[in-house]
């Protein structure tokens, strides 16, 4: 295998970059947030009084199998594994539109919704940072070749 084909690899030796672990962080506190809810859901449909508690159960089961997607992502981010920056940034392009419908509503819900898109566009800026995605060792366009 020639050094052409060889993927660049991240020095891991150092130590990690102040925004990966931000990022990272960020992640999991999204995950462990999704994971929360898909519980409290889960308890309230088995406790209370729910219109459907099928449904209920269904949503905070939905939730805690969702909170997989940045967990993972958070603890490839700490490890420094490239392919967990994909992951990472869907989850907040995924919170942007659940933020937008929390900030529309007429309850409670607002100050999470302010919360959940200050999260998230943190988290964005941080993921695309050049220094993460060097501490990645993903390659911009046009730099295949080095």
């Amino acid at each position: 295998m020639s050094s052409e084909q060889t993927p660049t690899t991240p020095d891991a030796t150092g130590p990690r970059p102040r925004r990966l672990t931000y990022a990272a962080a960020l992640a999991a506190l999204e995950g462990l947030a999704l994971v929360a809810g898909g519980v409290w859901m889960s308890v309230l449909a088995l406790t209370g009084e729910p219109d459907d508690r099928q449904q209920a159960i269904t949503g905070g089961v939905t939730l805690i199998v969702l909170a997989l997607l940045p967990l993972l992502a958070a603890r490839g981010l700490f490890a420094r594994r490239s392919w967990s920056r994909g992951p990472a940034v869907i989850t907040q392009i995924i919170a942007l539109p659940v933020a937008y419908n929390l900030l529309r509503s007429d309850s409670v819900a607002i100050p999470a919704g302010i919360a959940l898109a200050v999260v998230a566009v943190t988290a964005l800026v941080l993921l695309v940072n050049p220094e993460t995605t060097q501490a990645l060792g993903i390659r911009g366009p046009g730099n295949a070749e080095k």
